[in-house]
């Protein structure tokens, strides 16, 4: 409902348009300057609204539309916005001063994936009770760990050791995938075109006519 009442906030309609004069746009309308109090009166003959589009014009742009359309208009504009807007997730990976080969290629493989599917990755060394005396190794691994993800992100910021955590941020090279259920779609769609170009056309079989001349061959 709070969205709601902003949208409708936004634009002034009718009677609440107080200029003196005003650009009326709209479908199968003429774009003329009009007496405020005409173009009211225009809307009225309509069977529409007048809403003011653009109040800081010169003079202000209205539109003649019904305001449910209207509005229903700009809910609809501002989803689609909100749809193609990609939203970064921060991924954490957590390791210990001493992790072992098999644990950080295990934790490597995640973070490969988390920045391919456009995500970053938090990755951070806890220092507990008497490691922090490995505080040098800590930052070697994370440099380590870096430098094997090159390909897939860079460094936002180099490790830093706040408390027990020397922390790092990568961030992805490369824009998140495209819907991947679109491109399946498509995909099999395609694999369903080509099978379909590529069927074997069956041969027609000679209808048995009598005893087989010489040269001929039934079996073709």
């Amino acid at each position: 409902m709070r969205k709601d009442n902003n949208i409708k906030n936004q634009y002034r309609i009718n009677d609440q348009i107080r200029v003196r004069e005003v650009r009326i746009v709209g479908d199968d309308i003429e774009s003329v300057v009009l007496p405020t109090f005409k173009a009211i009166q225009m809307a009225e003959q309509k069977g529409v609204d007048l809403v003011e589009i653009s109040p800081n014009a010169q003079p202000p742009v209205c539109r003649l539309i019904d305001y449910s359309k209207f509005l229903y208009q700009q809910k609809k504009k501002q989803k689609e916005i909100k749809a193609k807007q990609v939203k970064i997730e921060t991924k954490e990976i957590r390791f210990g001063p001493q992790t072992d080969d098999h644990d950080y290629n295990f934790k490597l493989k995640h973070a490969q994936g988390f920045l391919s599917d456009g995500d970053k990755v938090k990755a951070y060394v806890f220092f507990k009770g008497r490691s922090i005396l490995f505080k040098e190794q800590g930052e070697v691994l994370l440099l380590r760990f870096a430098a094997d993800l090159e390909e897939y992100g860079k460094v936002e910021s180099m490790p830093v050791l706040e408390g027990k955590r020397m922390t790092m941020f990568i961030a992805p090279k490369k824009a998140a995938p495209a819907k991947k259920v679109e491109a399946q779609e498509e995909f099999a769609g395609t694999a369903v075109e080509a099978s379909v170009k590529k069927a074997p056309q069956q041969k027609a079989k000679k209808e048995y006519k009598g005893p087989n001349m010489e040269g001929e061959n039934w079996d073709d």
